[in-house]
């Protein structure tokens, strides 16, 4: 058996929290391969690393001199490699840095550094083979990811490999410019990795015990979630959770490797994992709660719009037309409403209710501003009657208006409409029903 382990930034701010790393992977020798982020903030008011080299190549770029900022840089990783005790000399590596900065080397070179910088000290300090992202991570002319090269390379480069660091958030072009993920950062590297090495499970330590299951800046100290399907995570992180990015699962959720999401401030807690299927139960009927603000409802009555076909495929192409995107299309018999973000539909809604007008016809349109969209998840509602009137239940006992409901035909997730202003109060209320009244 063997894992991959990814540490995000403030799991290596420090000598101290490396110390912490270091302990972690050193109590299971199945930890093999490492991915490292770059070091974040040591305290509330700290710089991440990787803000500062963007300031610090933003100067380069200007042409002006930039000595003093990359000699802070240096100075952060200096703190950590005498913090470790380690005889370690990152002069070289600067000095690269420094003349790349000064041939402006692009953006993405200059970020990527963090956790280049980071995985040599990680290799130097846990003893392990370094081995450089860009060597082994492709992306083509475009930037986009080359997932099958990129696999190719690296099995066959972790072949006979016993440990190895590999720095996470970067890789390279053809051409052979550094280039780094949009999104997800070092957790896709980590992904990569695990599905390369083949490894049993892919261990994401990061500065929480995994996940919880609604907000804590709207629930107090919110219960911790155990298992999590990959589906349900979708459906949580779709209504903006504070969860893994989808680029950043998709390559172990194609091999089937589970992940295990751990605290490295407290290494006991057994964290989240996140699984393709499970025959375990969830503790309470939902998984999760997520949801977000800034919607808006178009709603369009039409009389026998049922019978019309077509009808739906009109309204949408208005939204299509004007480049808009929508969220929920719920409908009645003779009402369709269509959910968009607000802030991309206002400066266009006249045209949008103009091309309705003139491509669907309808009687009326009403639209209605400041709503939130609230997704209740839970694989274990599918076998549990009569949850969705114990949500109505709870936001009627909280005085919360429901504007929409729409359910999945997999009945894994129930979105509820309400006003901006009755989104906390309706999280609460569902958080309350599902989760306190059990506890």
């Amino acid at each position: 058996m063997s894992k991959v382990v990814k540490f995000g930034g403030s799991s290596l701010a420090s000598a101290e929290q490396f110390e912490k790393v270091g302990k972690i992977i050193r109590a299971d020798k199945e930890r093999r391969f490492v991915v490292p982020s770059a070091p974040g903030k040591r305290f509330k008011a700290d710089t991440k690393v990787t803000d500062m080299l963007y300031a610090c190549y933003d100067l380069a770029e200007q042409g002006k001199d930039f000595s003093k900022e990359l000699s802070d840089i240096k100075a952060r990783y200096q703190e950590i490699i005498d913090g470790l005790g380690l005889k370690l000399s990152l002069d070289q590596q600067f000095a690269e840095i420094e003349k790349q900065f000064k041939a402006k080397a692009g953006k993405d070179y200059a970020a990527s550094r963090g956790e280049f910088l980071n995985g040599i000290v990680m290799a130097n300090y846990l003893g392990y083979e370094f081995i450089d992202a860009a060597e082994v991570i492709f992306f083509d002319e475009e930037g986009n990811f080359e997932a099958e090269k990129t696999n190719e390379v690296l099995s066959a480069r972790l072949v006979g490999v016993k440990n190895a660091v590999i720095p996470g958030f970067y890789g390279s072009q053809e051409n052979g410019k550094v280039k780094t993920f949009s999104r997800g950062g070092s957790d896709v590297t980590g992904s990569i990795v695990a599905k390369a090495a083949k490894v049993d499970v892919y261990e994401n330590w990061t500065d929480v015990s995994g996940f919880l299951i609604a907000d804590p800046r709207i629930i107090k100290n919110p219960v911790g979630i155990d298992v999590i399907t990959y589906r349900e995570l979708r459906e949580l992180s779709y209504m903006g959770a504070g969860v893994l990015h989808e680029d950043a699962i998709f390559p172990v959720r194609q091999q089937g490797i589970p992940i295990n999401i751990r605290n490295t401030n407290a290494p006991e807690d057994g964290g989240t994992w996140i699984v393709g299927s499970t025959c375990q139960k969830s503790k309470y009927v939902i998984t999760g709660i997520a949801g977000k603000k800034g919607f808006c409802a178009i709603n369009i009555e039409k009389d026998m719009m049922n019978s019309e076909i077509g009808f739906g495929r009109k309204v949408l192409q208005a939204f299509e037309e004007n480049g808009i995107s929508f969220e929920h299309v719920p409908s009645g018999i003779d009402t369709l409403t269509v959910f968009v973000h607000q802030d991309e539909f206002m400066h266009k809604e006249q045209k949008v209710v103009a091309g309705i007008n003139r491509l669907a016809k309808p009687d009326t349109i009403d639209i209605e501003a400041d709503l939130a969209l609230i997704a209740v998840v839970g694989r274990g509602m599918k076998s549990t009657r009569g949850t969705a009137g114990r949500i109505f239940s709870a936001l009627a006992h909280a005085n919360v208006n429901v504007r929409m409901i729409d359910q999945g035909s997999s009945e894994l997730n129930i979105i509820i409409g309400v006003s901006n202003d009755d989104f906390e109060a309706a999280i609460k209320a569902i958080y309350d029903i599902f989760v306190l009244t059990k506890l």
